[in-house]
C-alpha cells in the first residue's frame, strides 16, 4: 500500500485527467482528489458555470469550435493559479494543442484508458454527451479512439480501466502517479 501522506508531499504541480468520455475522469478523479485531500474541479462543470447553460445547450447553439475556444479559457483560468488539485478534462480538451501544451507545462498529465466496449457501456444510458447525440456511439467512440489515442497517449502517465469498481482505477492512477514521480524526482 501507497503512504498516500508520502505521495501528497512529492506532488508539486496540478493533476490533469484527460481520456475518452465514459473512461472515468470524474468518478476516478474525486476518489483520488480525496485521498490526496487536494481539491477535485470538472472543466466541464466550469465551463457551464461560465457559459450559463449545459454543455449539450453550447454545442447545439454555438457549435464545437466555440465549445473548445471556451473550454481552452477556462482550463487556462483553472490552471493558472498554481494551486495543486486533481482536475477533471471534457473528452477533447486535450486535443487542443493550446491546452495540451499547458498541461503538459504546469501539471501531470494522467490518460485514462478504455478499450470500445467499455465506453460504449458506459455512455449508453447518458444524453449529456452531445457527441453521442442521434448516432451510433459505438462507430462515433471508434472514430474518437481512432483519431484521439494517438493525442491522449502524450500524457505523462497512462492507466488502463477496466470493468471494475472505481476504487480499483483509483488506487491504479495512485500506485502509477506515486511510480512516475519516484522516477521524476530522482
Amino acid at each position: 500500500m501507497i503512504d498516500t501522506n508520502n505521495l501528497k508531499l512529492k506532488i508539486n504541480k496540478p493533476i490533469v485527467i484527460v481520456g475518452l468520455m465514459g473512461a472515468g475522469k470524474t468518478s476516478v478523479g474525486k476518489l483520488i482528489s480525496k485521498k490526496l485531500c487536494f481539491p477535485f474541479i470538472d472543466s466541464d462543470s466550469e465551463i457551464v458555470k461560465a457559459a450559463g447553460c449545459s454543455v449539450v445547450d453550447i454545442f447545439s447553439i454555438y457549435g464545437e469550435k466555440e465549445f473548445r475556444r471556451v473550454e481552452d479559457k477556462v482550463i487556462n483560468r483553472l490552471l493558472s493559479d498554481n494551486e495543486i488539485k486533481v482536475l477533471s478534462t471534457g473528452e477533447g480538451a486535450f486535443i487542443i494543442d493550446n491546452v495540451r501544451k499547458l498541461t503538459k507545462e504546469k501539471a501531470i498529465t494522467i490518460w485514462l484508458k478504455a478499450d470500445l466496449p467499455l465506453l460504449v457501456k458506459r455512455t449508453s444510458f447518458k444524453d449529456t454527451r452531445p457527441l453521442l447525440l442521434n448516432y451510433d456511439s459505438s462507430k462515433i467512440l471508434q472514430k474518437l479512439i481512432d483519431e484521439r489515442y494517438p493525442i491522449y497517449a502524450k500524457a505523462d502517465i497512462t492507466v488502463e480501466t477496466r470493468d471494475e469498481p472505481t476504487f480499483k482505477t483509483a488506487s491504479n492512477v495512485i500506485k502509477a502517479l506515486y511510480n512516475y514521480l519516484e522516477k521524476e524526482q530522482k
